[in-house]
């Protein structure tokens, strides 16, 4: 039986392509998509085996990939020949198996066959020139003795050497860690706990990266004093979407605001929320990894799988942000505030996050005080963890109000604006066990931007 199979080819070549599938043996062509919304309808409704597209062809993005895998079709990458840009995007898209415009019918068939079994051929698989990853090591190798100039070749970004360099990828025995900061409605401190999370890792010599993800009332461009007119992580998304997001590219959206802390800024409305899709979210966070060691991601407290839509898979889901860095995270951390009203809403909170979490979450009760909850609320607080919610160990922020406040008006992390804080001490012994990096006392780097 014949595999069917359908085209999203710029209209220069789709043509050629065309023509060499229908010699090709074992393969129907059914379909000449005019645009994306019929490529998805087709593939949607099942009428086709594999999809081959082009990464010039208009409107074809990474949001556009995502159904058609989720429709069981598999996709092969065309591209012009020698167009490197053409293949790095179909690669961050994850169509791994490519061809050239112009390859025989015999070699269209075999690509075809390749990923209709779900394998990809040998024969059409990238080599290792073709990598995006293995490029970018070339190319800061070649940067770190001097030998090559930098220039971005993202058509998102300005063509200006004097972007900042990322540092390099990773190594495998550094792998980085994603820890996402959920908690329930409410403003138990999410945000708060997020940024100096953040700040106290990269005090410890961590690189880091901040990602506010909150796309029902992101601050944490507030909580630093940035402007927040172009949000980095709509940027970000909407790099991942078009198959332009790279290191370099990621560093030039996520500043560094100081020594080691990188930032992607959130959404200033909370009505731009479609902006911000799971599958480019996800891409952005692995991305992420290759900027720092730890990824600390600041989300909204909603956790609904938006079921009235989920027979649309086009459609944005309200959640999807949160859920996606739910899911990518390697620890998550959930807050609540230490009194009555926000005890309880931790404590259902939790059942509904454990349903969509895998690993236990580590507890964080914010604003432990006796006016709260009675005398000696840390013990108070601990035990009706204990027996409500089965945690054992909470970690528990004092309540140091004059102290978050008074970071809050100037735009400081607590490390800055009050190191002496008693609720800074617990952040920092969170920091450094989420780490593996003991804290020192050695003089603190935020001096430079206290100065500045």
């Amino acid at each position: 039986m014949a595999i069917a199979a359908v085209t999203a080819i710029s209209a220069a070549h789709e043509a050629t392509v065309a023509a060499a599938l229908g010699q090709a043996p074992g393969v129907r062509l059914v379909r000449r998509c005019a645009d994306v919304a019929d490529l998805l309808a087709i593939c949607t409704a099942g009428r086709a085996d594999v999809a081959l597209v082009s990464a010039d062809f208009n409107g074809l993005d990474g949001s556009a990939i995502g159904p058609l895998r989720e429709a069981g079709v598999g996709i092969v990458g065309v591209h012009q020949p020698g167009v490197e840009e053409q293949q790095r995007v179909l690669q961050q898209w994850g169509v791994r198996t490519q061809l050239p415009i112009g390859a025989a019918p015999a070699e269209f068939a075999q690509a075809v066959q390749g990923v209709a079994e779900g394998a990809t051929s040998k024969a059409t698989a990238p080599d290792a020139s073709d990598d995006p990853t293995v490029s970018l090591e070339a190319e800061l190798a070649a940067l770190s003795d001097g030998s090559a100039p930098y220039v971005p070749v993202n058509p998102w970004l300005e063509q200006s050497a004097a972007l900042p360099m990322p540092p390099a990828p990773a190594s495998p025995e550094q792998t980085a860690k994603i820890v996402t900061v959920w908690g329930p409605p409410g403003a138990p401190g999410r945000t708060v706990l997020a940024v100096n999370l953040a700040a106290e890792a990269a005090r410890l010599g961590v690189p880091t990266v901040l990602v506010d993800a909150d796309t029902y009332a992101a601050s944490v461009a507030q909580h630093l004093a940035l402007l927040d007119e172009a949000p980095g992580v709509a940027a970000a998304t909407r790099l991942a979407d078009s198959g332009h997001l790279d290191v370099r590219s990621l560093a030039a959206v996520a500043p560094e605001v100081t020594t080691g802390l990188r930032v992607l800024t959130g959404l200033p409305r909370a009505d731009r929320w479609p902006e911000v899709r799971d599958d480019a979210l996800e891409a952005v966070l692995e991305q992420c990894r290759q900027l720092g060691r730890l990824i600390v991601v600041d989300v909204a407290a909603p956790l609904e799988q938006d079921e009235e839509l989920s027979y649309d898979t086009a459609a944005p889901r309200r959640n999807a942000a949160t859920l996606a860095a739910l899911d990518a995270a390697d620890t998550v951390i959930a807050i609540g505030s230490a009194d009555p009203v926000g005890l309880q809403r931790l404590v259902r909170g939790l059942d509904e996050l454990r349903a969509v979490i895998s690993e236990p979450p580590k507890v964080v009760a914010n604003r432990v005080r006796s006016s709260a909850v009675g005398s000696s609320p840390e013990q108070r607080v601990g035990e009706a963890l204990q027996r409500f919610a089965g945690v054992a160990s909470p970690a528990l922020i004092p309540d140091d109000r004059d102290a978050f406040d008074g970071a809050l008006l100037a735009g400081r992390v607590l490390a800055e604006h009050a190191p002496g804080s008693a609720a800074r001490k617990v952040i920092a012994a969170l920091a450094a066990d989420l780490t593996g990096v003991a804290a020192t006392s050695r003089r603190s780097w935020f001096t430079s931007r206290a100065r500045s």
